[in-house]
């Protein structure tokens, strides 16, 4: 049976019959034993991305499958996103294997956070939801940050086994793996790498030195994540690229804080409160008073209140509200993929507004 040839960089099997679909690459370009589909090439070159079907069913079957094999499943989330980037049920789809929390994206975090403390959090929130981790690391593959660490844990917990690394879209699980063999073997994997979500889109092996495999699995969809209701450019906006700078806003009850044009809180009721914004440096925070803020919405949508810009208004979903009552100290309203706002007294209102579907909610500050 002849072996079918598979994109180096997102794993699709390669075709030439169709451009829409996910492995495409010109004949001339196959028969010359090219390896890399077009729209990894684009990614990698010009990042730009080719919008292709994702099977989200697909993805959980094969979870499911490799859920019956005996290996280490290395966990990805991304701490800017943790909730939003958590693979519900994960218990369930490693079975007895063992599972490794690793955090990504710390080079986010202001400078002033305390890791370990973040790691403690981490590992109450894998409890609450049901994960009982062999252990928890925190680092940041863009920058290299523990990756050694990551690597010893990683050879330990996987017992002379394969390893599959795992999570939703976007969390960074195929910039760990090129970090990892970079760091290993001084050499580069050519797995695609980018923020747009599903940028893997097939099981990519890596192997190991002995004889194993290090697998890289496609990433599972999270609908209630910000990033699947904003185009292309905006994506870019809101993705959090170098160290968040939090900004703090001194309100009064009856303020409004709108977050470019994708989400909106209102405080309505308690003293003078600090609300500390954590959200990607180049998305704009405007603040205004709550008698105005529906005026202002519907006047600037698009403008001022961007993005999503004028051209995407018609595809924007329309704001869900929900109102929440704060009793303690330092809670976060948690934006899934936009970023979270810590409200620094006990006994507030707020009023917290993001389109259908996207998940908002409140937890204990994790910072």
């Amino acid at each position: 049976m002849e072996k079918v040839l598979t994109c180096e960089g997102c794993g699709a099997p390669l075709q030439s019959e169709d451009p829409s679909r996910a492995g495409y690459l010109p004949e001339s370009a196959l028969a010359g034993g090219k390896r890399i589909c077009q729209r990894c090439f684009r990614l990698k070159h010009y990042n730009e991305n080719t919008d292709v079907p994702l099977d989200d069913g697909r993805f959980l079957k094969m979870l499911h499958e490799i859920g019956q094999k005996k290996a280490l499943f290395v966990k990805i989330v991304d701490i800017f996103d943790f909730n939003g980037s958590w693979l519900p049920g994960i218990q369930r789809f490693a079975g007895r294997n063992p599972v490794l929390l690793i955090g990504n994206k710390a080079d986010l975090l202001p400078k002033s956070v305390n890791k370990d403390r973040v790691v403690q959090w981490m590992r109450s929130e894998a409890k609450h939801l049901g994960l009982k981790p062999v252990d928890i690391l925190l680092i940041s593959a863009e920058k290299g940050y523990r990756i050694r660490e990551a690597i010893e844990m990683i050879d330990y917990y996987r017992n002379g086994g394969d390893v599959y690394v795992i999570g939703c879209t976007n969390v960074g699980k195929s910039t760990f793996i090129n970090r990892l063999v970079k760091e290993i073997r001084d050499e580069d994997t050519g797995i695609t790498t980018s923020f747009y979500p599903g940028t893997t889109l097939n099981i990519i092996e890596v192997p190991l030195e002995d004889g194993k495999t290090l697998y890289d699995t496609p990433g599972i969809i999270n609908h209630h994540q910000m990033a699947h209701y904003v185009g292309k450019r905006d994506l870019k906006i809101i993705t959090p690229k170098k160290e968040i700078k939090p900004k703090i806003y001194q309100l009064n009850d009856g303020q409004t804080l709108f977050f470019g044009g994708l989400a909106r809180l209102d405080f309505l009721k308690g003293e003078r409160t600090p609300f500390t914004c954590y959200l990607s440096n180049d998305l704009l925070v405007h603040r205004t008073k709550l008698e105005r803020a529906d005026e202002l919405y519907e006047n600037q949508r698009g403008k001022l209140l961007s993005p999503p810009g004028e051209e995407d208004l018609d595809r924007f979903p329309p704001f869900y509200r929900q109102e929440f009552s704060i009793k303690r100290e330092k809670t976060d309203i948690v934006f899934s993929g936009l970023g979270w706002v810590t409200v620094n007294r006990p006994n507030v209102v707020v009023a917290a507004y993001a389109p259908k579907g996207v998940h908002v909610f409140i937890r204990k500050s994790i910072i």
